[in-house]
C-alpha cells in the first residue's frame, strides 16, 4: 500500500532516470488486536493497511463499486482484456476482492483481467500470509497469490493465473520511478487510488504520479479513492476527470469517484490520438481470437506460441527441420543468469528473466529447482560482494572448502536457479490443443488483408492475423531491414560418470558448466566459437570442454573417461552485436514481429521476452520498463542522422550497454 518516498532529492531523482533504483526494503509493521482481528500497522507511516471496522467491505464499496466493476466486467466481450491499475499493493487485499469478484461474474468466455500494481515497502511473505489469515473466505486465493509472491527486487513480477483468466504485474519500487517508465502498451480501464492518508504519505498524491496515472489512462478509465483530500481532487479536475463524492464508508463521510468523459459536444476523431492511442486502439479494436503463425520451433518459438495459446489464440508453429533442431536442442539447459548489481535490477533483462523463468518452468513437468555455483574466477570481491545485496535466500558467497568439488576458487552459490529438459518441455507444449505444428521451410511474408505465408514453392501455407519470426539467424531473411545477427558455434558434451556422479541439485559454472544429465552422465561445456556456423561434433571441442572443467576442478576431471569416448551435440546460436535479443514489431505498418537472438540465454530469456510480444501484439500490459522496450527493439540499430555536436563534452553519460 506504501509506494511513495519521503522528499525526493534530485540525486534520487538521477539515479532513477539512469534506470537506477534503491534496493528494496520490506515493510516493518506493528499489530493491533480489533475485535479479535489482527490489524497490521506501518511503523514507517503510523497507519493502518485498511479499515479497523471491516477492511475487506471497505475495499468492496470504495474500489469496487466506485469503479462500477461488477456491471463493467460482467459484459466483457469475448476475449476483451480488462485492465486495472492500483497505487499500492501493500497486504493485497484489494487484488484478492477484485479477483473473487471476477470468480463470481466473468463471462464464460476468453475475457481476461489484469491488474497493476505498485509497492515500494512490500510485506515480506510470512507477514502477507499472517495478514490474509484474516479473511478465510480469500484463502484458496490468497494461497495462489502467495504461492508467486516474489522476491524484494526492484522490477516488474508478473504473477500469472491462467486458469482463472486473471494476472497481475507487481511493480517493486518508488511509484516516483516506477510510473514515469511504465510502457503504455495498453489502456487502463479503472484505477484504484489507494495508499496511506495523504496526512502520513503526501509524497503519493505528487503530481509527477498522478500525470503518469493519467497517462496510462484513456477517455472512460475510471478513478476511486477513500480519500478526498484537495490536491487529488485538484489534479483529476485539471486533466478533465469529472469527479463526485458519494457515501464513504462506515464512519467516513465521502469518498472519491470519478470518470475520464471526452469533453461535451466533441466527437474524438484520428486526428486527436496521439500514435501510442493508435496502436492500443488498433489492436483492441477487435475481440476475436487470433491466428498466429510463429516461424521457427526453437525455444523463442515454443514459448512464443504458448503464451498466445495461454489466452485462447489459435497458433500454427513452422519450421524447415523439426522442433528444437536447432541451438535450443541439447539434452538439458541451464538457467544460469550473472546477476547484476541490485540498483540496476528494475531495467537489467538478465536478472527480470530469471525471475519470471523460474516461475514460468515450475508449472512444467521438465523443470527442475537446482543451485549454482558460480565460481570466482576474476573479480572474486565484486562477484561475491552481490550475495550482501540481495535478499536473503538467495546467494551465498562460499569459500573454496565451501565447494563440494575441490578447487582453488570461491564461488557465489546462486541458491534459486533451474534446469529444463528441452524435449520434455517441447512435447508438452506442442500437446496444447491450441497449438499445431508443421514440418515446412517458409520462404515468404506477404502483406494483405490477412498476412500469407508462403513456402519455398510458393504454396500457400496460411493466412494470419499476425506472423511471429523466431528463425534464430534466417530471421533476417524476411525483412528488408533487420539487426545483424553473427553465428556462434557451441558444443555440449557428455560423459559416463556413475562412479562419482554429482548432486542431482547442483550444478558449477566456470566459464564453461557442468551438472549431472541424469542417473549415470554428466552434462558439460560448452565452447564458444564467435563467427562459426559449422555443426559437425568435433574432437577438439571435447578437449576444450574437458580443459575448462580440468582447469577449476582437477582432480574430478581425471575421474572422467578420456574424451575419446565422449558424446555430444553441436549447434549455432544467433546473437546480435549488442547482445540484446530482437523483440518487437519490425516494420510499424505490418504485423509481423520477431523474437531472435537470444543468444545463449534463450531459455532464459524466452518466457519474459514472450510476454513482451504478446503485449505489443494483443494491446495488453507491458511487463517490462519503456528503456527496456526500446532495448528490445529491431529499430534500435537504425542510423540516426548525427547532429551537430556541442562545443562542450557531457561528463555524465545517461546511459550505456549493459
Amino acid at each position: 500500500m506504501t509506494i511513495f518516498t519521503d522528499s525526493f532529492s534530485f540525486t534520487a531523482r538521477f539515479k532513477g532516470y539512469l534506470g537506477l533504483s534503491h534496493p528494496i526494503q520490506t515493510a516493518d509493521l506493528d499489530w493491533h488486536q480489533v475485535d479479535g482481528i489482527e490489524v497490521p500497522v506501518s511503523k514507517l507511516f503510523g497507519d493502518v493497511y485498511f479499515s479497523k471496522d471491516n477492511g475487506l467491505l471497505e475495499t468492496r464499496h470504495v474500489f469496487l463499486n466506485g469503479n462500477d466493476l461488477s456491471t463493467r466486467l460482467a459484459k466483457l466481450n469475448d476475449f476483451e482484456y480488462f485492465c486495472v491499475g492500483e497505487t499500492g499493493f501493500g497486504t493485497g487485499l484489494n487484488i484478492l476482492a477484485l479477483w473473487q469478484l471476477w470468480q463470481q461474474l466473468r463471462p464464460d468466455n476468453h475475457s481476461h483481467l489484469h491488474a497493476i500494481s505498485v509497492e515500494k515497502f512490500p510485506l515480506r511473505k510470512d507477514d502477507l500470509i499472517r495478514t490474509l489469515n484474516v479473511w478465510p473466505e480469500l484463502q484458496p486465493l490468497a494461497e495462489q497469490l502467495i504461492a508467486q509472491y516474489p522476491m524484494p527486487i526492484a522490477g516488474c513480477h508478473r504473477l500469472s493465473f491462467p486458469d482463472e483468466r486473471f494476472s497481475l504485474d507487481l511493480w517493486l519500487g518508488d511509484a516516483h520511478d516506477v510510473f514515469p517508465v511504465m510502457e503504455k502498451t495498453a489502456t487502463v480501464n479503472a484505477w484504484f487510488l489507494d495508499g496511506f492518508a495523504p496526512s502520513c504519505n503526501p509524497d503519493m498524491w505528487e503530481e509527477n504520479v498522478l500525470n503518469n496515472i493519467v497517462r496510462l489512462s484513456d477517455r472512460g478509465t475510471t478513478f476511486a479513492s477513500f480519500s478526498v483530500a484537495g490536491v487529488l481532487k485538484r489534479g483529476l479536475k485539471n486533466h478533465g476527470i469529472s469527479i463526485t463524492r458519494p457515501r464513504g464508508f462506515g464512519h467516513k463521510r465521502e469518498m472519491l469517484k470519478a470518470i475520464w468523459n471526452a469533453p461535451e459536444n466533441q466527437v474524438e476523431t484520428s486526428e486527436d490520438l496521439d500514435s501510442t492511442q493508435k496502436k492500443i486502439k488498433l489492436n483492441t479494436a477487435i475481440f476475436k481470437q487470433r491466428q498466429i503463425a510463429i516461424i521457427g520451433a526453437g525455444i523463442a518459438g515454443l514459448s512464443c506460441a504458448w503464451a498466445f495459446a495461454q489466452r485462447g489464440h489459435q497458433v500454427m508453429v513452422y519450421d524447415q527441420t523439426a522442433p528444437l533442431s536447432g541451438g535450443s536442442g541439447n539434452p538439458l539447459a541451464l538457467l544460469n543468469p550473472k546477476l547484476c548489481p541490485i540498483e540496476q535490477s528494475p531495467n537489467h533483462l538478465m536478472t527480470l528473466a530469471w525471475q519470471h523463468a523460474l516461475n514460468h518452468y515450475a508449472t512444467f513437468a521438465a523443470f527442475r529447482p537446482i543451485q549454482v555455483s558460480q565460481l570466482a574466477l576474476k573479480n572474486a570481491d565484486e562477484l561475491l560482494g552481490l550475495a550482501q545485496q540481495y535478499p536473503e535466500g538467495i546467494l551465498q558467497a562460499e569459500s573454496t572448502t565451501d565447494c563440494t568439488l575441490n578447487t582453488e576458487f570461491s564461488n557465489l552459490n546462486l541458491l534459486q536457479a533451474g534446469a529444463v529438459s528441452p524435449h520434455q518441455l517441447r512435447d508438452q507444449i506442442l500437446e496444447h490443443p491450441l497449438i499445431q505444428y508443421q514440418q515446412a521451410e517458409v520462404s515468404e511474408i506477404k502483406q494483405a488483408t490477412l498476412m500469407k505465408v508462403l513456402s519455398t514453392t510458393g504454396q500457400l501455407l496460411g493466412e494470419f492475423d499476425h506472423v511471429i519470426v523466431c528463425a534464430a539467424r534466417n530471421s533476417q531473411n524476411f525483412f528488408a531491414q533487420f539487426p545483424v545477427l553473427k553465428p556462434i558455434r557451441g558444443q555440449v558434451s557428455w560423459v559416463d560418470n556413475s562412479v562419482q556422479p554429482l548432486d542431482a541439485h547442483q550444478a558449477y559454472s566456470y566459464g564453461g558448466y557442468c551438472m549431472q544429465l541424469n542417473a549415470d552422465q554428466l552434462v558439460l561445456g560448452a565452447s564458444f566459437y564467435p563467427n562459426r556456423d559449422d555443426e559437425e561434433v568435433l574432437l577438439e571441442d571435447h578437449v576444450h570442454n574437458y580443459e575448462l572443467i580440468h582447469s577449476v576442478f582437477p582432480e574430478y576431471a581425471k575421474t572422467l573417461a578420456p574424451v575419446e569416448s565422449w558424446q555430444g551435440r553441436a549447434s549455432v546460436r544467433a546473437q546480435t552485436q549488442d547482445y540484446f535479443p530482437v523483440v518487437s514489431q519490425v516494420q510499424q505498418d505490418q504485423q509481423i514481429y520477431a523474437l531472435t537472438g537470444l543468444g545463449s540465454k534463450g531459455f532464459l530469456f524466452a518466457p519474459l521476452c514472450s510476454e513482451v510480444l504478446a503485449a505489443q501484439v494483443l494491446g495488453e500490459a507491458c511487463p517490462v520498463s519503456s528503456s527496456l522496450v526500446r532495448k528490445l527493439s529491431a529499430r534500435r540499430f537504425e542510423k540516426k542522422v548525427k547532429a551537430k555536436k556541442p562545443y562542450f563534452k557531457n561528463p555524465h553519460p545517461l546511459s550505456k550497454g549493459e
